[in-house]
């Protein structure tokens, strides 16, 4: 199979031809059909996250057909549509496992991470750990529901029955959780980096709402602001624009060092916290919603040997949506 393969922090993805994946005990092999693009994938190539699976093949919003199932596998079947998510394996005997919090494993092990992923023409998973994609979607539509719509769903949840919310960085996670939201009812304000119109419009075709700068205040004090640039001075100006009892919501997995600010901005009980990885309840919760809403996806397909271009793009804030490698 052909694969796009990391060697080392800084350097380009290449594309190789490697050996399809052992199919083991609980584990289903999948032809990937679409593999969304995602900022970890960024984070890990451009060596801000730790470690990586040597020779690791990385993406972990993958859309694809099962090809055949390991023993033990009773849920999926040859020939069925499956998405494959973050969260790969958890020891589900930890304290955080047993307390339903399996985000937290300390022992957890993740999809293109520490284990390969979908930047392939193949992969294979734990069965226990992927979900069946509502048919409302198409491969390239469901692709960026996997990591961005649920860690977006995630952090919205995490901002409680918030009236007001704003969406700091409105990328692939704020353009589906700000969709989320609108059907909840809620008022939604879009922040994108000061002077990016084009971003502001595209915020504004999906919210309907206000859309401004992050250097802005919105029209009215927030109750909740999701931040999912991975930008610590983010932490400050969300704060600024909170209403008393409101709370900041770090999204990302990764983020550079929030700067020192004054008391006064976080007094009258404003929190910051932050979100990490999904379970996968998550998933049983969010992918019946998103087809119910239906939450829209905007992509920019790429083919699989045109990863590093879409990297690129993402790094350099050229996408509106998501980017998705598509397999021809």
């Amino acid at each position: 199979m052909r694969a796009m393969v990391f060697t080392r922090a800084g350097m380009p993805l290449q594309l190789r031809r490697c050996d399809a994946p052992e199919l083991g005990a609980g584990q289903i092999r999948v032809r990937v059909c679409a593999c969304g693009v995602c900022r970890t994938d960024l984070h890990i190539v451009d060596g801000e996250l730790p470690e990586p699976k040597p020779g690791l093949i990385p993406g972990h919003e993958i859309v694809g057909r099962v090809v055949a199932v390991g023993p033990g596998v009773e849920r999926f079947a040859p020939g069925q549509r499956i998405g494959i998510p973050w969260l790969g394996w958890t020891c589900g005997e930890c304290a955080y496992c047993r307390a339903g919090r399996e985000n937290l494993c300390e022992k957890a092990r993740f999809t293109g991470y520490q284990i390969d992923g979908g930047y392939a023409e193949e992969t294979v998973a734990d069965a226990r750990y992927c979900f069946p994609i509502p048919e409302r979607f198409s491969d390239t539509e469901a692709a960026p529901l996997l990591c961005a719509g649920l860690i977006g769903y995630r952090t919205l949840r995490a901002g409680g029955d918030a009236r007001r919310v704003g969406f700091y960085g409105f990328g692939a996670a704020a353009h589906i959780a700000a969709q989320v939201a609108r059907y909840e009812g809620r008022e939604v304000y879009a922040f994108t980096r000061p002077g990016d119109r084009a971003a502001q419009d595209f915020a504004r075709s999906i919210t309907g709402g206000w859309a401004g700068g992050s250097d802005e205040m919105p029209p009215a004090p927030l109750d909740a602001a999701l931040i999912f640039a991975p930008a610590g001075e983010l932490v400050p100006q969300a704060l600024r624009a909170l209403a008393p009892g409101g709370v900041v919501v770090c999204g990302g997995i990764h983020m550079s060092d929030i700067p020192s600010f004054p008391y006064d901005i976080l007094w009258k009980e404003r929190s910051i916290r932050s979100v990490a990885n999904l379970t996968r309840r998550d998933a049983e919760e969010f992918l019946p919603l998103a087809a119910k809403i239906p939450v829209r996806t905007t992509t920019k397909p790429y083919r699989l040997e045109d990863a590093n271009a879409a990297l690129a793009d993402l790094r350099a804030g050229r996408l509106e949506g998501a980017a998705v490698l598509v397999m021809t």
